[in-house]
């Protein structure tokens, strides 16, 4: 069998002398798409800045592609995270640049590209996105599904083999969701790249996962496919996924 591209073993995370989660083993492979859920506050979006390097756990290890991603150097760190991309959930543009110079900027920043080459990539991504008309406008001159989507072209310009995207529809309407999700396949294909998300939408999270994960009271649970996660037997889940009111997760606050 393949080896994952993405693996934690044992992951710890604490705060002070409170601990978010532990315990935590997952293995992501190559191609597949990844979807952690879960009550707000559980830990969620820490899980992902662990998994790419932003945070370090108090515990345990991560590999990415067979690298263990906490000891290397510097150096080696680096090079492995030129090989992600990440979408924060406010998009974390730059708002005195252009959407057209947004993009130019990781690629600048970290590449040795003629401008000839990243104007082209630009384009490109441009026209991945439905921006081109609006490559001379300013972030606060788009609308917020705009911003979305400028936030992926950016996020993929360097074309990563493995994408996070933190929460890619909040704050959208339905249907702007579903099209930033439809977006997001579509260059997962075209890129043959590796997701892992997080979202509070099941609806979403069912339209984008091969498998799902759920992090509840400090515990992370593989849920499975879609399937095996509605039909999962833990009442936790169960009440999450299907937004019910009464339940362990808020019999437990009240």
């Amino acid at each position: 069998m393949a080896s994952p591209i993405i693996e934690l073993r044992n992951i710890e995370m604490c705060f002070g002398t409170t601990q978010l989660f532990s315990n935590v083993n997952l293995k992501v492979y190559e191609g597949e798409s990844l979807v952690l859920v879960g009550p707000s506050g559980h830990g969620k979006s820490v899980l992902l800045k662990i998994m790419c390097g932003l945070i370090k756990p108090t515990n345990g290890e991560v590999y990415i592609r067979g690298t263990d991603f906490i000891h290397i150097n510097d150096r080696e760190r680096d090079n492995l995270m030129r090989t992600m991309g990440v979408l924060f959930q406010k998009n974390a543009l730059f708002d005195s640049l252009t959407v057209s110079e947004n993009i130019a900027f990781p690629l600048h920043e970290t590449t040795k590209k003629s401008n000839e080459e990243v104007e082209k990539i630009i384009a490109d991504f441009l026209r991945a996105v439905d921006l081109s008309e609006a490559k001379d406008l300013f972030p606060d001159e788009i609308s917020g599904g705009m911003q979305k989507r400028l936030g992926i072209a950016r996020a993929l310009a360097l074309q990563p083999k493995i994408v996070f995207y933190d929460d890619p529809t909040a704050g959208l309407d339905p249907i702007t969701s579903r099209v930033i999700v439809k977006l997001i396949l579509n260059l997962k294909k075209v890129y043959n790249s590796t997701v892992v998300a997080i979202t509070n939408d099941m609806n979403r999270a069912y339209q984008m996962a091969d498998k799902i994960g759920m992090i509840v009271e400090g515990e992370f649970i593989l849920t499975g496919s879609i399937q095996e996660t509605k039909d999962h037997i833990d009442p936790r889940i169960h009440q999450f996924i299907n937004g019910e009111i009464q339940g362990p997760l808020t019999d437990a606050d009240g």
